[in-house]
Formats: structure tokens, C-alpha cells, sequence
């Protein structure tokens, strides 16, 4: 048989194979590292204490990207702080109505230097209401004798579950379904003493002292929501808590057991009148509860939480990475699943301390909810980011609307601080009204296309969001006096804070960035659609467009004349080089232009950085293939900024003077964008070239089903400084380009090298629908 027939029946008879598989891409086991073989995190990965924790930020985080729970001690009871995802105040306030709500408003008054009453009426509003906001659910708490004396207390990741060791030989065993909005517990050992208390959010008790002035960090209470007092019902073995909110809205909180020969078991759920219009609610808890119920759940929520942890694995040699990695992917599965509203500032881990969550736990589109969903395409989690993608499309109406008013134009941009509908916040107007928040926001559309070649997606979902965008920005753009195109105001989140100055009279190159990249997205979707006149219009108007501002010294600038001059959090003028990849590592000039920014941020120093600036600047470094540098701004970010459970909460914690910002609000985005950073340095594939361990500075490492640009499965591994194997499958077919890993002698499939090899070092290969390649040494 001729060889290249050989190869198709044989690549032929392993499809069959996989697809006889439940886990179809992921049984490559003979051709990987046997170092990776089940994909699942082990002990060493796990949530595991001595002793339980005392703030809800440090508690144990359970979910399933619709309900949430922190288990955590509370005086001396055992509490279960309660969440889910779409319990919202929606409130606007009045401002938003007024005919002062126009860009072309707020530009006159930047331009008469007359700013004050922008901030009144635009900036103000979001800390003067508590609406909109996040809201909590309520809590659950166990009187558990000496609940301090504590044997072993975690999350097992492996199988999402939290179980607690008492020394008195009582044990908690607790999860919330992967796939049903139930939460379970069951309590051995104890008498028919312990029972489940209800602990509503305190919506009625005003306490002494209060001041209602600030919505950031800090938060304030949740009495200023003004609620009604809720109805509790109590029966013997159930509990019911109604809550009326606001505008009609309003939810109920139900827990019910049973107690039988020294066990406790029960579960709970979060219910609101109004759901998530994209949640598809699976509910078969009906049957009374029992013990053979609580196993058959647990049995069914571990399945799907193997088939998660099997879809993609990595090995590095730094155990503290390593370890932040596998508790971040764990985070991610547990926040975000189709279906559900995407990853807020906190998600489904809403504070429980009687005040409103950290920013009101929105929805920021200026930073925090792209950073979230970095590392899900490379993580080959998919399914679990199109979470974010879906609620963009579901809130396209109301982004119409607000761009509609707010910008009097056609097309589309998006609120950068918005509400669960997709409805403007308020805030710093400079990001929370910013002009390229939908351009960002295409990104995300552009990756989930890119990573799946998804071909109905691109046609029916991805094109028309970002086409939609350009031609906002078509419209919304003016010409200055050489003919290039400019906006009529552009910022740079967040330069400046909230001062005038933060408003800028050229285009910044945060913006310019994002328009630059946007317009080459919408021709190369036109192109793939076979669009002629659209791949025109958008070439013609990307070329109207500037070239980004760079220094005379090489160094990317923040707008054209003004030069970053001290140390800042965000990175928003170095987007060209990450996310966006406009500057490529591979041409000098650009190369020149990365290593110089790079430079300078060194140079201003940390001293204003929160956790995700290191987490960001991991990202970059893998970018400019210096591993040493990624591993070592990530590993600040994990020792530094997160909490004992992971929790990445913006300030430093370790005294160590990485920051002068020491304060703890909890967000998500650093914690997300660091597993981003670990992914980055393992495997690249922008601008549609695959590359194999890009950026490690360890002579070992390996990872399995990783996912690049094109629809390729890669598995990788790195013995001794030497790349041993890359596996690849190819799921939808064609072609793939790759840097060599090798020198230039390799086999493919176990035959000589073939003529593959180009000459800019690139492997190309024609591939077939679900073909499995694997090269070596």
C-alpha cells in the first residue's frame, strides 16, 4: 500500500477510535506525554488548610457558573455564603435620561475646559445610588461544637467538592451540582442538634455610623437598597426566604434536609422571578432527599468535572505556577458555563459582609471581563467561554440603543461598566462610556472564530458584531488636519484617573489600537466570507487611519506627545503588543518597539501596580519570548496578590513592597489573566503560526490539548532542553503552520522528513478533518 494511503486509513481507523471515545479529542494516549495521561489536577493542586477561614474572601469557592457558595467560619458557626449569578438590582438612575447624556455633549465641555458638570451628572450617579448592583443571596450557617478545632479543610479539585475534618470525628462534605442549580451538603457525625440556619443580607439594619460615599473598594451597606423586610417561612425540615428587591423583582432562597443516624443531609437552591434569559434550567431534584440521592448527584457532578479537567492538561517544574494554574482553571470552570451570565468582577462569589460587593460586582468592560476570558481558547474551554460571547450577542439590543443615544450613530459599541442587560453603570465616563469598548469586546468574538473555525459562528455571530463595530467607528470617527482619521475624544483606561486630563485631544494608542486591529479582523472575516466590497471598504478605511505613537527612543508612547512618566496599573498603551498582537516579536523593527516599552515599564517600577499589572506583564514577557521574566512577574502576582484560596485581590499582601497599593478588594480578572500568562509561555499561535514552548525557562515541561488558532489539539513535551514529541489533531482540517521545534532533521508520523519546511523556518502541512499528526525527533 503507498504510503500516503496508508497514512489516510490510518488516520481514518484512530478517528473511529476516538469518536467510540466520550472523550473524543483528548484520547491521543499513546502519542503523549505519560506524564499527563488523565489530564486531572492531584492532591498537591488542592485547597487543603489546618485551620478554616474567617473572611468570606478567603472562603472555600464552590460553583457552577449560574449559583455560587464561600464556606467559611463566621464567629463560631460554619457559614455558606450564598450567590447567583443573575440576581441583580437594575436600577438606572435618572442621569441617563437627560439630553446631556452625548458624546458630542461631554466633547464641548472638554473643550471649554468645563468638566465639573460632566462629573456630576455622569460620574457621580454610580457612587451617590447603590444601584445598579450585584446583589448577594443569603447564607447558611451549622452551630458546629468547637468549630475552630479543625483537622483538614479544602477544596478537592479534581472533583469540586469541599470537605471539612473535624477533630471531634464530625465531617462536611458539600458541592454545588456542575450542572443543576443545586447546592448539597450532608454532616457526619453530628446530633440532631445541628440544623441549617438561614442568614438573610442585612437589606433592613442600618448600622451606626454609616457613610454612603463610596461604591469602590471599600463598598458601603446594602440597606441603602432600600428593600422590604423578607418573608421567611419555616417548616420542620425547610426553610424559605423570599426577597422583594426593586422594580418588581425578587428571589427566594429555599434549604430543606433530613437527619438520620448521625447525618445531616440537604440541599439548597437560589431561585429569582426573572432569570438569565440564555439559562436552560436543569432540574431534576424533585425526589425526596436521601443518601442514595446525594451519591447519585455527587456521582453525576464528578462526571462532568472529569470530562473538564480532561480537555486539556500542563506540567511545569515551578510547583507554586503550577499550583496557581490548576486553582485558576478550577475558578473558571466554576464561574462561567454556557448558559450563564459571563465572569463579573467577582462572579458568583458576591461579598458577604453586609455592604455592596467591591464596584457593586459589575460587569467592567474596560479591562476586567476580557482579561477573564484570555486563557479559555488556549485552555481549549471553549464551550465555558462562550458564556461571554452569548451575553454580548443577547445584550446587542441594548448596546444598539446606548450607541444609538449616547453617540448618535449606526452600528455598535458597548457600555465599558453595564449592568446584566448590557445597560451603561456610570462611573469614570472616559472607560465606562469609552468610545472602543465594543472593539475590545470583538476580540473575544475574533478568538472564540479563530480557536474553533466555527464557520456558522463567523457568519451568523462574529462578522456581524465586528462589521457592526466598524461601522460605528466609521461614523463616529473625524479627520484632523493631514486628512488621518482620529476620534473626537479618545482616553487610555485609566491615565490620568478621572481628571480632564484623562480625556485625550489625539487618538491614544490604547484606542488606536484597538481601531487599528478591528479593521483588519472585520477584512480578514470578509475575506473568509467572501465579502469583495466589504474586504474593500474595510482595507480603505484601516489605511485612514495612523500609525501607532512611538518615541523617538522606540518605546510605545500613550498618545501622540505624551510619554508614560510614572508608574500605572494598566498597560492599555502596550495593547498592541498583548492582546492584540499588532507588533510581531518575529520582525526587527517591531522586536525593537517591544523590548524598548518593555524597558520603560521596568524602569517606572511597580510601585502602582495592582495584581493583574504582574499577571499582564507575564502575558507580554511570554510575547518577547523571555520566559524568565513571565515566570517571574506571575510568580509575584501568586505569592504576593492572591489570598491563601487563590483570590486574586489587587493589592499587595505580603508586605514585601511589590506595590503601594495594600488594599484587598477581590476581583477576578488577575487570577484569570495569570493562567493566560502560564498558557502563553507553553504554546502561541497568532497570526495563525503554532509555536511549542515559546517562552519556558525550564529545561522541563509538558502540556496536552492545548488549543491554537485553526482548530489544533497540541500536546507537547520538553525533556532534558530538547522538545521530544508534538502531537497535534486537527479538527476541522487545513493548513498548518508551525515553527520548527526541532533542528531541521524531524520525522512526521514516523516517516523521514518530508519537504515541509519553508524558508522563514515554518513547518506547513495540508491537514484533513480530524487527522493526527505527530512529530519527532
Amino acid at each position: 500500500m503507498p504510503p500516503n494511503k496508508f497514512n489516510r486509513v490510518k488516520h481514518s481507523l484512530i478517528l473511529l477510535l476516538l469518536l467510540l471515545n466520550d472523550n473524543l479529542h483528548f484520547a491521543q494516549n499513546a502519542e503523549t506525554s505519560q506524564n499527563l495521561e488523565t489530564g486531572f489536577p492531584n492532591s498537591k493542586h488542592d485547597l487543603c488548610f489546618k485551620l478554616l477561614p474567617v473572611n468570606w474572601d478567603e472562603g472555600f469557592p464552590l460553583g457552577n457558573g449560574m449559583i455560587g457558595a464561600l464556606i467559611w467560619k463566621r464567629e463560631n458557626s460554619l457559614r455558606i455564603s450564598l450567590d447567583r449569578a443573575d440576581l441583580w438590582d437594575s436600577r438606572t438612575p435618572g442621569e441617563f435620561e437627560r439630553p446631556e447624556f452625548d458624546f458630542a455633549w461631554v466633547a464641548a465641555q472638554v473643550n471649554k475646559n468645563d468638566y465639573g458638570i460632566v462629573q456630576k451628572l455622569f460620574d457621580e450617579p454610580y457612587d451617590r445610588e447603590a444601584y445598579p448592583t450585584k446583589l448577594p443571596a443569603a447564607a447558611i450557617e451549622f452551630e458546629i461544637p468547637n468549630c475552630e478545632q479543625v483537622e483538614s479543610a479544602g477544596i478537592l479539585l479534581k472533583n469540586a467538592v469541599c470537605v471539612i475534618k473535624w477533630r471531634s470525628g464530625i465531617k462536611m462534605t458539600s458541592f454545588i451540582h456542575a450542572t443543576e442549580p443545586y447546592g448539597w451538603f450532608k454532616l457526619e457525625g453530628v446530633s440532631g442538634q445541628v440544623i441549617p440556619k438561614l442568614s438573610p443580607p442585612p437589606y433592613n439594619k442600618i448600622k451606626s455610623g454609616t457613610t454612603f460615599s463610596d461604591s469602590g473598594p471599600a463598598g458601603n451597606d446594602l440597606s441603602r437598597l432600600g428593600y422590604k423586610p423578607p418573608v421567611i417561612k419555616k417548616e420542620k425540615n425547610q426553610i424559605v426566604y423570599h426577597q422583594e428587591c426593586a422594580d418588581g423583582f425578587s428571589y427566594d432562597v429555599s434549604i430543606s434536609w433530613i437527619y438520620s443516624e448521625n447525618t445531616l443531609l440537604g440541599k439548597w437552591t437560589v431561585v429569582p422571578d426573572k432569570s438569565y434569559p440564555l439559562y436552560n434550567q436543569s432540574d431534576s431534584t424533585n425526589a425526596e432527599l436521601s443518601l442514595n440521592i446525594f451519591d447519585d448527584k455527587f456521582n453525576s457532578h464528578r462526571k462532568w468535572w472529569n470530562n473538564f479537567w480532561s480537555k486539556s492538561s500542563i506540567e511545569i517544574p515551578d510547583s507554586i505556577l503550577e499550583v496557581q494554574y490548576y486553582r485558576d482553571i478550577y475558578k473558571f470552570g466554576s464561574s462561567s458555563r454556557k448558559g450563564t451570565p459571563p465572569i463579573t468582577l467577582q462572579a458568583i462569589w458576591t461579598a458577604d459582609n453586609g455592604k455592596l460587593p467591591p464596584w457593586k460586582g459589575d460587569f467592567h468592560n474596560d479591562l476586567n471581563t476580557q482579561m477573564s476570558y484570555w486563557p479559555g481558547y488556549t485552555a481549549n474551554l471553549l464551550e465555558e467561554s462562550s458564556a461571554f460571547t452569548d451575553w454580548l450577542w443577547n445584550c446587542r439590543p441594548a448596546a444598539e440603543e446606548y450607541t444609538k443615544k449616547y453617540f448618535k450613530t449606526a452600528g455598535l459599541n458597548f457600555p465599558g461598566v453595564s449592568t446584566l442587560d448590557g445597560k451603561p453603570m456610570g462611573g469614570w465616563i472616559q472607560y465606562s462610556l469609552g468610545p472602543t469598548v465594543s472593539a475590545w469586546l470583538a476580540h473575544h468574538f475574533y478568538l472564540q472564530w479563530r480557536y474553533s473555525l466555527d464557520k456558522n459562528f463567523l457568519a451568523e455571530r462574529a462578522y456581524l458584531w465586528i462589521k457592526d463595530v466598524a461601522v460605528y467607528l466609521d461614523q463616529i470617527s473625524m479627520r484632523d488636519e493631514k486628512g488621518n482619521r482620529k476620534l473626537p475624544l479618545s482616553s487610555s483606561p485609566e491615565i490620568n484617573d478621572n481628571s480632564i486630563n484623562a480625556w485625550f485631544k489625539e487618538t491614544t494608542n490604547f484606542d488606536l489600537s484597538l481601531i487599528r486591529w478591528l479593521y483588519g479582523a472585520a477584512y480578514e472575516m470578509a475575506e473568509e466570507l467572501k465579502l469583495k466590497n466589504d474586504m474593500s471598504r474595510w482595507k480603505m478605511i484601516l489605511n485612514e487611519w495612523p500609525d501607532l505613537a512611538v518615541s523617538e527612543t522606540d518605546k510605545l508612547l500613550v498618545s501622540p506627545g505624551f510619554d508614560l512618566i510614572e508608574s500605572h496599573r494598566h498597560f492599555s498603551h502596550l495593547m498592541s503588543i498583548f492582546p492584540l498582537g499588532l507588533l510581531k516579536w518575529e520582525d526587527p523593527s517591531d522586536r525593537n518597539i517591544i523590548v524598548s516599552s518593555l524597558k520603560d515599564l521596568e524602569r517606572l517600577g511597580t510601585d502602582w501596580w495592582c495584581g493583574y499589572s504582574f499577571s499582564w506583564l507575564g502575558n507580554l514577557y511570554a510575547r518577547a519570548k523571555n520566559g524568565e521574566k513571565a515566570a517571574e512577574a506571575l510568580k509575584i502576582f501568586s505569592e504576593c496578590f492572591c489570598l491563601p484560596n487563590s483570590f486574586h485581590v489587587n493589592g499587595d499582601q505580603s508586605n514585601s513592597g511589590k506595590s503601594k497599593f495594600t488594599y484587598r478588594p477581590f476581583t477576578l480578572e488577575g487570577n484569570f489573566a495569570f493562567a493566560s500568562g502560564i498558557l502563553e509561555m507553553l504554546l502561541q499561535s497568532h497570526n495563525g503560526i503554532i509555536r511549542i514552548f515559546p517562552a519556558i525557562p525550564w529545561p522541563n515541561a509538558s502540556f496536552r490539548n492545548l488549543r491554537s488558532e485553526g482548530a489544533f489539539l497540541i500536546s507537547a513535551e520538553k525533556k532534558e532542553d530538547k522538545i521530544k514529541r508534538v502531537t497535534i489533531y486537527s479538527e476541522k482540517g487545513g493548513l498548518l503552520k508551525m515553527e520548527i521545534p526541532f533542528g531541521k532533521t524531524f520525522r512526521i508520523n514516523g516517516n523521514d522528513s518530508y519537504q515541509f519546511i519553508n524558508d522563514v523556518g515554518l513547518i506547513v502541512l495540508k491537514t484533513g478533518i480530524g487527522e493526527l499528526i505527530e512529530i519527532t525527533n
